[in-house]
């Protein structure tokens, strides 16, 4: 082989070192970044499930939130509209009262007319009385009893307007 330039002590030397030094790099260089690729690759995964977690955790916090807020909205609307009905409800109550007191005025009113017609018609009466008195004894030209001929007419006076009313 030293016809051709290769040296055999030479070269079994060469493949021996070759051999020694693949074997001390596989041993405390092969080995340890395999090691330390496998624990990064370990790092990557956990923190890719981690984020998938992540991710799945927000999507159901997210579903909370939407949730809360709907429940939120509903119930505001549900207080919109128990306002609206207590609202309606006092409208109602303050128009009841408010046709109560019309009613009550109403009442008071014609109590006082019909007292006031009643003076008037009493008063009207007294004066016919005095009237038909004062007439009576211009026609026979003498003083009556105005005590009894006033009895007299009033009797006759309420005949007659308890007769009208019947």
């Amino acid at each position: 082989m030293e016809n051709i330039g290769i040296n055999l002590p030479l070269l079994l030397a060469f493949l021996i070192n070759f051999v020694i030094l693949f074997v001390l790099l596989g041993i405390f260089l092969y080995k340890p970044a395999l090691k330390m690729l496998d624990q990064r690759q370990a790092k990557i995964r956990e923190g890719m499930e981690q984020t998938e977690l992540i991710k799945q955790q927000a999507a159901r916090a997210e579903e909370q939130v939407r949730e809360q807020l709907e429940s939120a909205r509903k119930e505001g609307q549900t207080m919109i509209a128990q306002s609206a009905q207590m609202g309606e409800k006092l409208k109602g109550e303050a128009r009841g009262e408010a046709r109560r007191e019309a009613e009550l005025l109403i009442a008071r009113a014609q109590d006082e007319i019909k007292r006031q017609s009643d003076e008037t018609i009493n008063e009207l009466r007294r004066e016919f009385v005095d009237i038909a008195i004062t007439a009576a004894e211009k026609v026979i030209n003498e003083t009556l009893d105005k005590p009894k001929h006033r009895h007299l007419i009033e009797e006759v006076l309420e005949k007659d307007t308890t007769f009208g009313k019947n």
